[in-house]
């Protein structure tokens, strides 16, 4: 059974070379990340010189 396991991870690992399956889960984004909320944090923190 090892042997029939290890060849159908090997087929599947070629078929996912050749025609890679598209789950878009992976790659949606949900909505901003930190990187985002620091930046809005610096924008809001400094000053307003032009109102």
């Amino acid at each position: 059974m090892a042997l029939w396991r290890h060849l159908t991870n090997y087929a599947t690992a070629i078929r996912e070379f050749v025609a890679p399956t598209y789950r878009p889960e992976r790659h949606y984004m949900r909505g901003p990340g930190p990187a985002y909320a620091r930046r809005q944090r610096a924008v809001l923190d400094t000053p307003a010189t032009f109102r």
